[in-house]
């Protein structure tokens, strides 16, 4: 990795959100099984937690672009919809109906899911105190900021960018273009952190920075 002491003290920064920020409190798993039992179907907790991290690398983009509204709303329920068929068949079941991909995307979307890691509830608080620009860049769906919100951190972020609304998902460049350009910053005045070889990739094609978080 880079020496980040050897990096141009940055005016900003770009966060991950999934991985970097936040967490689940409990496995896909654990969850998928929990709401597919409730629809009449068995499936093994490990089977999908097994399944699920491929099917998100083979998945196309979640990016939509120029939808706004309730067509960006139902292309986002529509891409996890098939994400959860495709998680649900690789783990020996079977897909599910309409009203399941509904209650697990709306599951998604509530803050008592997930939690914020100990070290952002410190660091985000100090960073804002020593004058940087935050904005999060995220391959997610506009429910992002009902859970920043929820989980308390929104007002200490300048800028929310995801991929649906943005158009373009990581590694593309876009997101992070959109950021800077949110927070009125130059490249060369701006960190992405991060968790994936998406972001590392991505910001280097924006000409940033990238830390990389390692969490258990």
């Amino acid at each position: 990795m880079a020496d980040a002491t050897a990096w141009p003290r940055p005016r900003a920064l770009l966060l991950d959100a999934m991985g970097t920020l936040i967490g689940l409190r409990a496995s896909v798993g654990t969850t998928y099984a929990e709401a597919a039992a409730r629809h009449g179907l068995q499936v093994e907790p490990g089977a999908i937690d097994r399944s699920f991290p491929g099917v998100l690398r083979a998945a196309p983009p979640l990016a939509f672009p120029n939808l706004e509204a309730s067509a960006l709303a139902e292309a986002e329920l529509g891409w996890w919809a098939a994400r959860i068929d495709e998680v649900l068949v690789a783990a020996g079941g079977e897909a599910a109906p309409a009203d399941l991909h509904r209650e697990l995307f709306e599951l998604y979307g509530d803050p008592g899911r997930w939690r914020v890691y100990d070290d952002v509830a410190d660091r985000l608080p100090r960073w804002r105190d020593q004058g940087l620009r935050l904005a999060v860049v995220s391959n997610f769906d506009r429910r992002l900021e009902g859970l920043l919100e929820g989980l308390g951190l929104a007002p200490l972020i300048d800028a929310v960018v995801v991929s649906s609304r943005c158009g373009a998902a990581k590694p593309s460049a876009t997101p992070f273009l959109q950021a800077l350009a949110a927070l009125e910053v130059e490249p060369g005045e701006a960190w992405h952190v991060g968790d994936s070889p998406e972001d590392a990739a991505g910001a280097r094609a924006a000409g940033l920075p990238c830390l990389l978080v390692r969490r258990p």
